[in-house]
């Protein structure tokens, strides 16, 4: 136990846990917008679950790093691209986040098409589906968050301690990012936007281009300073915009 008492442990720590919750922005967002689609009762639920999936999913990766490792061991070759499990991966999820985002930002602005109303779903079998979303989002998320990991310090115990602080940092953000989210229509379709870009990022990055996320986090963050700016300029003159919502109609269910 002698490796608590030393500083580069502690350096290594607070550095991992803060690249940890930069890189689950992407997640923390898209779980917030796939969260604001169940009842109020289980939005809160829904996150705390949401989250606490992607900490064991990071840490199962962690635990078996070999493995991930191995992904990166070439599987077969399409138009002299060599494509590995990570790749296929990467692909998976790259369709996955911009697919979902264009449906929601369609759902978002055109409804449900017209006066058909919503269908109604189960609670129970609409909260599994949504976890199921999220769950599957969190292998993709994670992948980039373990490799740093990995690459920044030497002890499992350190790495594992990093992803558990910065998901509880996380988690409690979320509800304030969530109702934040949801009350500003401009900032869910710049969030919807950032989502489609991180999904052709990994695309990008399955093919062997490597796009550096800092970019698109500033990119993201000025758009999101401008935005804040307009909301606030906007907030004594204008109405308030509202984006369609097929939240299925289950409310008094719990």
């Amino acid at each position: 136990m002698e490796w608590i008492m030393q500083p580069e442990t502690w350096i290594a720590l607070a550095t991992l846990t803060a690249l940890e919750i930069v890189l689950g922005i992407d997640n923390i967002i898209f779980l917030s917008i796939i969260v604001s689609r169940l009842p109020k009762k289980q939005q809160q639920k829904g996150r705390i679950i949401g989250l606490g999936l992607a900490m064991m999913t990071r840490i199962a990766l962690l635990l078996s790093i070999t493995w991930v490792m191995g992904l990166t061991a070439t599987l077969f070759t399409l138009l002299n691209q060599n494509i590995s499990g990570r790749d296929l991966i990467l692909i998976c999820g790259g369709l996955f986040l911009i697919g979902k985002s264009t449906q929601e930002i369609h759902q978002s602005l055109e409804g449900s098409g017209g006066s058909e109303k919503p269908k109604k779903r189960g609670s129970a079998g609409n909260f599994v589906f949504t976890m199921l979303q999220i769950a599957v989002l969190d292998i993709v998320f994670s992948l980039d968050s373990v490799i740093t990991a990995v690459g920044l310090a030497k002890r499992v115990e350190v790495m594992i301690l990093a992803i558990v602080f910065a998901i509880f940092i996380m988690m409690l953000a979320s509800k304030t990012i969530s109702d934040f989210v949801d009350e500003h229509p401009t900032i869910k379709m710049l969030a919807l936007s950032f989502l489609i870009l991180v999904g052709v990022t990994l695309l990008g990055e399955s093919a062997g281009y490597e796009i550096p996320r800092g970019y698109i986090y500033f990119s993201m963050t000025f758009s999101l300073a401008v935005e804040t700016l307009n909301i606030r300029m906007r907030a004594k003159t204008d109405k308030p915009v509202h984006l369609h919502n097929t939240m299925p109609i289950d409310e008094d269910i719990a």
